[in-house]
């Protein structure tokens, strides 16, 4: 027990010393001294293009947000990071949440979708939702790239890229812990971190978050508020630099987290969302509703100097198991109805594992000619089991089919990028990457019980083998001192893939084609008045051609599952920081975007599109109105807000020569959106919402203690991340089916750092 003691005192939040770090506005104030640019305190140094650079000189639409800024609002995942950077969805759902940028993502219905929004993890590529959820603690930054990222990232990132930094070791010995009690979830969060040296040559950093919290969502079968979390969240990072020539870096993850109960509501089809936060679901035939999730991440990067160059080896190691398991509502709140049995329960387990290694060599900077040139390679082995349970009264039928889906991938690429130095303003960037893929699948479904197979019993087997060229041209001009505009032209790809989870698939429908996009951006960036304003603003066109799209029919209660032509997305993206005194700063930023199907042949129905136009249930493939007919080009794509943006403010008060008070707010807002696939005009519409978050926090001086107060959507605006109609006879009462996402929560918080 007295281990277990000095286990939790010794570790874990670096969040009560980055929170005070460094002004709360700078968009993305690094967490580990290595990244800080002693020259001005407001500069940014990321790591987008493989080499440590000033934000502001690197010619991407990107956002940076801090650890401390993630930490101050208790962040466990990716879906914060939203509040920051306009054009950056996150859709919440039962199957995988899924990142979409300028528009573009892969849906979430599809389990083996590759992302086109790629994550990396210290360098390593996660492809997959759940090798990212242990990461979101004790963190650096988070830097999200807008655009094809093709030919540095490279693997799948024709929308774009999120890479996740973690904090580092530190050069002098340090440590902090942090608790947290949710009123609303009614739970506790600890979170902290050990850091510095063991020796005259080796550094280490232990950090770790437990979270034990209810839901925000009463469910009245069960008495209990979904869904329930209980995470385990482990790091351990060593450094270890024998001379001034080289270093290397090991990090170990470990993530076990839990989740109890779902975040889905019924709501009537014939009216607007207005999502309740209660439900009736019971436990179903395969088990409690939720997420059962644990990872491994383990990464090791070194640093050769070789004369004025430096060569880099990035090795990675992935692995998860996750099972989920879903229910879906039988009685619509406030109807007074009385409920029946679970219509319709699934389960998904899954296993992944993936190697990796990427090495890279880096020219010095500061030359007429500089370049990064290197190779990648990847391996990994995905598993998906899905049991499909019905019990439908209106057809008097109850039964069980299974499927099972098995993928094993490899891929290679190659990949440089030079930067020519044509003056001491004018830089000319080209890059290259050149990625081939190789997956084998295979898919089977069984009858387990019930009087016949519901859906189609069958199997298939398919094999990819394919290259991809993705280059980019670059233009960089520095106007004047500290302001620059450039102009890119980029392409990205997506490798293609199999359908993993649909019922009835065959060898002829089992395979899809690779996605490409192409993507044209001008953009000014400009740091005035001694770093006191920082204002960027950026234009893009993007198009992608092959669009990978999993759509949910209502009318057959099943996915479509391939390409679609082609759409395209334009706009703009803006932000705007403002650093007038020590003491108080404000950023904001914000986007326009516009986006259509350009062509769409063969697509699922739309709610808005008339019977005359596309029916589900046309059976002549020669009629007009039959679905194999339909198009949706000029129509706009779902998940997509026309507006969105961020005000972030921050003031500090002295109150005494020992205490001072910190204030930190912020307000994400967007535009309406359809969150269905098929576009209701009715239930599939998010509305427009503003949602505030606020910090106060009260601290000594030197940052030694602190307490603080946090709400979160203060307004309690219901939101709802994906919505979809759960059809008859699937259920004797069709309705709607919201996910919804978080309401208004307040907590208190307590540090110390040592």
């Amino acid at each position: 027990m007295k281990a277990h003691n000095q286990f939790l005192l010794s570790g874990v939040a670096a969040i009560a010393m980055l929170a005070n770090a460094v002004p709360a506005m700078a968009q993305a104030a690094p967490a580990d001294t290595a990244d800080v640019d002693d020259s001005n305190t407001n500069e940014i140094i990321v790591t987008a293009q493989k080499r440590e650079q000033n934000l502001q000189n690197v010619p991407i639409s990107m956002e940076v947000v801090s650890g401390a800024k993630l930490a101050e609002f208790n962040t466990s995942d990716i879906k914060a990071v939203m509040n920051y950077t306009p054009n950056v969805f996150v859709q919440s759902t039962a199957g995988n949440d899924v990142i979409y940028i300028r528009g573009f993502g892969s849906p979430p219905a599809n389990f083996a979708f590759d992302q086109s929004v790629s994550l990396y993890v210290d360098g390593i590529y996660a492809g997959r939702n759940r090798q990212a959820q242990a990461p979101f603690f004790d963190l650096a930054r988070v830097e999200v790239l807008r655009g094809p990222q093709g030919a540095l990232f490279g693997k799948n990132t024709a929308a774009g890229a999120v890479s996740v930094v973690s904090a580092g070791p530190t050069k002098d010995f340090e440590g902090a812990i942090t608790g947290l009690y949710n009123f609303d979830h009614k739970g506790t969060d600890f979170s902290g971190y050990l850091s510095g040296p063991i020796t005259g040559t080796l550094g280490a950093r232990f950090a770790y978050k437990i979270v034990n919290q209810d839901g925000y969502i009463y469910n009245r079968a069960t008495d209990h508020d979904d869904p329930e979390i209980r995470s385990q969240l482990l790091r351990l990072t060593l450094k270890w630099e024998p001379s001034d020539n080289f270093d290397y870096t090991a990090k170990v993850e470990y993530g076990n987290r839990e989740v109890i109960g779902g975040i889905t509501v019924s709501s009537p089809l014939t009216s607007g969302q207005d999502p309740q936060t209660t439900r009736y679901l019971e436990r179903s035939a395969l088990g409690d509703e939720g997420n059962d999730n644990k990872s491994v991440m383990i990464s090791g990067v070194g640093n050769l100097a070789l004369g004025d160059f430096t060569l880099t080896s990035v090795t990675g190691y992935s692995w998860f198991k996750s099972k989920i398991v879903n229910g879906f509502d039988q009685t619509i709140p406030n109807s007074g109805g009385a409920h029946t049995a679970n219509s319709v329960y699934n389960a998904f387990p899954e296993r992944f594992d993936q190697i990796s290694q990427e090495i890279r060599i880096l020219s010095p900077t500061g030359r007429t000619f500089e370049f990064i040139a290197g190779a990648y390679y990847d391996k990994s082995n995905y598993t998906l089991e899905q049991y499909q349970g019905f019990n439908i009264a209106a057809l008097n039928y109850f039964g069980r089919i299974d499927s099972l889906f098995k993928q094993k991938a490899e891929s290679w690429s190659v990949f440089g990028q030079a930067t020519v130095n044509i003056s001491d303003a004018f830089r000319a960037i080209g890059s290259l990457r050149y990625s081939h893929t190789k997956k084998d699948g295979a898919f089977a479904s069984r009858l387990v019980y019930g009087p016949f197979a519901l859906r189609p019993i069958s199997s298939a087997t398919g094999s990819i083998s394919e290259g991809n060229v993705d280059p980019s041209v670059t233009l960089q001009y520095d106007i004047a001192p500290r302001i620059m505009v450039y102009a890119t032209w980029g392409r990205g790809s997506k490798s293609g893939g199999f359908v993993s989870n649909t019922l009835g698939t065959t060898s002829a429908t089992f395979t899809f084609k690779p996605e490409q996009s192409e993507n044209f951006e001008a953009g000014i960036k400009s740091t005035l008045f001694d770093g006191k304003v920082v204002a960027n603003l950026s234009a893009y066109h993007t198009k992608f051609k092959d669009l990978q799209v999993s759509v949910y029919q209502p009318a057959t209660s099943s996915y479509l599952t391939g390409n679609a032509a082609a759409a395209t997305s334009k706009g703009l993206e803006g932000s705007l920081s403002i650093f007038p005194t020590p003491n108080f700063d404000i950023s904001a930023s914000a986007a326009y975007s516009d986006i259509k199907y350009d062509n769409y042949p063969g697509a699922a129905c739309l709610a808005s599109q008339p019977l005359s136009v596309c029916n589900p249930a046309q059976t002549d493939r020669t009629q007009p109105n039959h679905v194999a007919n339909n198009n949706l080009a000029g129509y706009p794509v779902a998940y997509s807000s026309k507006y969105t943006g961020s005000v972030t403010a921050h003031g500090r008060f002295d109150m005494s020569d020992d205490l001072k008070l910190d204030i930190t707010g912020v307000a994400s807002a967007r535009s309406k959106y359809f969150n269905s696939d098929n576009q209701s005009p009715i239930f599939g519409v998010q509305g427009g919402y503003v949602k505030l978050d606020l910090r106060v926090q009260l601290a000594d001086q030197d940052d030694r203690w602190h307490v603080a107060l946090v709400g979160k959507n203060l307004t309690n605006e219901k939101t709802v991340g994906s919505a979809f109609n759960l059809p008859s006879p699937i259920t004797a009462n069709p309705r709607a089916i919201l996910y919804l996402e978080p309401t208004r929560n307040i907590s208190v918080e307590a540090g110390i750092k040592f």
